[in-house]
């Protein structure tokens, strides 16, 4: 008679768990979905026009002059989206440059419900579990020793305000930020050796975000360099392929540009086929269609404005108060933001964060120090990067302060926040042996109970009618 293996009853555990917090998830976010008062999600009757002209026209529409209308909308977000004021919702239709991927797959939803917006608010938020369910996988697949850094990290992805109520929305940002998680799950497990993961199937992903947003566009970059990577590690560990590819660049090239050009066949292919629809719409160069979206967008605030008027300075406080706020949560069209008792406990959170990454870096195993686990850490750390990155570049021209444009890498960001709390659980489980590692998970979990009191106590009375 065989003793059950411990590290497998270990699993079970966390898979039991991991499913009562996506139940939860879909609880929370279900009343985020029904509850939020109609269109009062940033950007949504525009994601809601797409899909309409979709399911009733066919792809694809094109964003033209009159489909951005600033005083129009000024005038419904200050009267909350009043039912007498909507006549020309119809419109607002700012959004039709975007690739088509998410509204393609909503249409038919729109069409068997009568275009019912709390339908298609909760195919997003669909959606939304795999960008958890990628957060606790990603999560055991770096550190599998540590299944509660990969629960706390989906319990964050799941549960931060913010992120909830634009997954809770109708928004592609469900779709593009859920092939995101996939694809840096897939390059981790690509880095990590897997023989499952092939440069082919990389490339379809990134393709199909190419397809969804262009904020996914980072991910040409990130793969590549992941596939590089991969070939100079096992080159090394290979006495003949390093010994030649020290003697011959043209070596490297040969084994590396295949496995390139089969990463980049299927996501060019893929992103082609929506540039070349945008150029052949609007013209050469516009393959994403922003510079006509910028054309059309008149009026819209711009970054040298603020600067002009305040200052450099002045522009830096604003920028940095008003994105650790909306990253967090600043709901409606940025018109209602949370009680600043909450914003001071979140950043006394980041501060726990990060004090907590500083005793993990001193306090860990050895055996966590491997030369994989380094690498991957520093994928990880460039897909932040280069998430903010997009967000400030995005901000050189348009004020748009808004933190969810940082969404991109809300999984990574969410597995460091995990890895800081358990920095500080380890570090006291020495002295009280009674800590369990579950402790790490329960300050995320409990933002499920924000979750509620935001939507009850300040979302709903803020902007319902």
């Amino acid at each position: 008679m065989s003793l059950p293996n411990k590290s497998s009853a270990l699993g079970t555990q966390y898979s039991i768990l991991l499913l009562l917090l996506i139940v939860a998830y879909f609880i929370v976010g279900g009343l985020f979905a029904i509850y939020t008062p109609v269109w009062q999600a940033p950007d949504e009757p525009a994601h809601y026009n797409y899909i309409m002209q979709v399911a009733i026209n066919g792809c694809c529409p094109k964003i033209e002059p009159g489909d951005w209308d600033a005083a129009y909308l000024d005038q419904l977000k200050a009267a909350r989206f009043a039912p007498d004021l909507l006549v020309n919702l119809p419109a607002i239709q700012y959004e039709d440059h975007q690739p088509p991927l998410y509204y393609l797959l909503q249409a038919p939803l729109f069409s068997l419900t009568g275009g019912s917006l709390i339908a298609l608010r909760l195919f997003s938020l669909v959606m939304g579990a795999g960008i958890v369910l990628c957060a606790y996988n990603l999560g055991r697949v770096v550190l599998p020793e540590r299944p509660q850094v990969a629960l706390a990290a989906a319990a964050l992805a799941a549960f931060l305000p913010q992120h909830l109520a634009i997954l809770a929305s109708v928004s592609n940002d469900a779709l593009s930020n859920l092939l995101i998680a996939v694809t840096l799950l897939g390059t981790v497990l690509y880095l990590k050796g897997a023989e499952n993961i092939h440069e082919w199937q990389l490339g379809l992903l990134v393709g199909l975000g190419l397809l969804t947003k262009v904020s996914t566009i980072f991910l040409i970059g990130l793969v590549p360099l992941a596939i590089v990577v991969r070939w100079w590690v096992e080159s090394r560990q290979s006495p003949v392929a390093s010994q030649q590819s020290e003697n011959s660049l043209a070596f490297m090239v040969r084994q590396v540009f295949p496995l390139l050009l089969t990463f980049a066949v299927p996501a060019l292919l893929l992103g082609g086929i929506w540039w070349l629809h945008s150029i052949n719409t609007y013209g050469f160069p516009d393959l994403f269609g922003l510079r006509q979206h910028d054309m059309v967008v008149t009026g819209q605030p711009r970054t040298s404005e603020l600067i002009a008027q305040v200052g450099f300075a002045g522009y830096l406080r604003t920028a940095i108060q008003t994105t650790f706020n909306s990253f967090w949560g600043q709901f409606g069209w940025m018109g209602v933001p949370m009680p600043d008792w909450i914003y001071a406990l979140l950043l006394g959170l980041m501060a726990i964060v990060g004090s907590g990454l500083l005793v993990h870096q001193y306090a860990v195993e050895g055996h966590e120090r491997t030369p994989t686990r380094r690498l991957i850490w520093t994928f990880i750390q460039l897909a932040i990067l280069l998430a903010v990155l997009e967000y400030v570049y995005y901000n050189t021209v348009f004020l748009q302060l808004q933190g969810r444009y940082m969404f991109t890498g809300v999984v990574p960001f969410a597995l460091v926040m995990a890895l800081g709390i358990d920095g500080w659980r380890a570090w006291l489980a020495r002295r009280f042996a009674w800590l369990p590692p579950l402790a790490t998970v329960l300050p995320f979990a409990l933002f499920a109970l924000l979750d509620l009191y935001l939507l009850w106590r300040v979302i709903v009375p803020a902007l319902a009618v």
